[in-house]
């Protein structure tokens, strides 16, 4: 059996990387080096607190009478008499974009998946109990989503990580692991026998889009099949998966889109659906060169855990204030809950602006 060395467990940590998504609009982006459980501490930029307190004393001499302002020396500032803020103009959502083509699944439907690898408890829901037991929660949360949104019925997902990041670089050097066709085969079984979309992620390590995904192909011709690509391991600067979070540019995502969009023309499919995990501004860049296609449907997925707080102020950073197409949200039964705050639920979710239409359990 293969033997996976996962460097992403706890994954994605608001507190830890590779998971601080949420923290990072609050701490800044700066990574360290891994600590021995596998996360990486994030330290909050230099001079954070100063520049706070410089904001606050700013403000307190705005407010003060132009008497205590004179006694103190102060000068009333030049933008007084201006309005108190000018907000940047907000995103425009819904996207503009093409409209969708017949046997579309978004955004008339929204999907609900199960993340993970069958060969391992740490990596999420799908490989952490039984696959039965792992199918009847699924169907819950399904059942959960559709009464919480009854216009927008809920697909299940299984999203299998079928290449798998490494702690170590490999024969080829590439500090990543192929899953096999038996195991594919298998968790697609799974989705098959209860009606479920399968998606394919990849972690690349040291590999690349252009190498990976032409090997799935076989898998990415059928119409129930998808795919999602995770910049966290994408480590284009060298270093190992783990150490600090990758980073994909618009020119990898449109690879991916072009390369998607030639299986739906080739095999004649309904168009497929690409997500893209996101918890960080860096780790997709150029963002507004993403290039949509009708024949295939794009989800920035909202991928950090902590407390609901943490989670909303990540949506609006890295999600909602760079409109791609579509939105996902990411839910982490136990990273999540793990500092006793509840798991948000689909009304929590449901209250955020625009709506994901993508929702992924881990």
């Amino acid at each position: 059996m293969l033997n996976l060395r996962i460097v992403h467990a706890p994954k994605r940590s608001m507190f830890a990387l590779p998971v601080v998504a949420l923290l990072l609009c609050v701490a800044g982006e700066q990574a360290t080096a891994a600590n021995p459980s596998g996360s990486i501490d994030i330290a909050p930029q230099s001079g954070s607190n100063s520049t706070e307190a410089k904001s606050k004393q700013k403000s307190a001499a705005r407010n003060k009478p132009a008497a205590a302002r004179k006694q103190t020396g102060a000068r009333p500032p030049r933008d007084s008499a201006r309005p108190a803020a000018q907000a940047k103009p907000k995103p425009v959502w819904p996207v503009k974009g093409p409209d969708p083509l017949p046997g579309s699944i978004l955004p008339s439907n929204r999907i609900v998946a199960y993340y993970g690898n069958p060969l391992s408890k740490r990596m999420g829901i799908l490989g952490e109990v039984e696959p039965q037991e792992m199918l009847r929660r699924l169907y819950r949360e399904v059942r959960a989503w559709t009464r919480a949104d009854t216009a927008t019925p809920a697909i299940p997902a299984l999203h299998l990580i079928a290449v798998v990041a490494q702690g170590s670089a490999g024969a080829d050097g590439k500090w990543r692991a192929r899953m096999g066709d038996e195991l594919i085969e298998k968790v697609y079984s799974w989705a098959q026998q209860h009606k479920a979309l399968l998606f394919l992620d990849i972690q690349v390590g040291r590999s690349t889009l252009e190498a990976e995904l032409p090997r799935l192909e076989k898998y990415l011709s059928r119409p129930d099949v998808h795919l999602g690509i995770d910049p966290e391991f994408s480590m284009k600067t060298g270093h190992a998966p783990g150490k600090r979070i990758g980073s994909y540019d618009a020119r990898d995502v449109n690879y991916a889109i072009d390369f998607l969009a030639t299986m739906v023309d080739k095999y004649r499919l309904p168009p497929k659906v690409l997500v893209v995990h996101r918890f960080t501004r860096p780790m997709l860049t150029n963002s507004k060169q993403i290039k949509l296609d009708p024949r295939v449907q794009v989800v920035i997925n909202m991928d950090g855990w902590g407390p609901p707080h943490l989670k909303r102020g990540s949506y609006v950073n890295y999600v909602y204030s760079e409109p791609v197409q579509f939105t996902g949200f990411k839910l982490f039964y136990r990273n999540d809950t793990k500092k006793g705050d509840a798991l948000m639920s689909p009304a929590d979710v449901l209250a955020l602006f625009p709506r994901p239409v993508y929702i992924q359990y881990q």
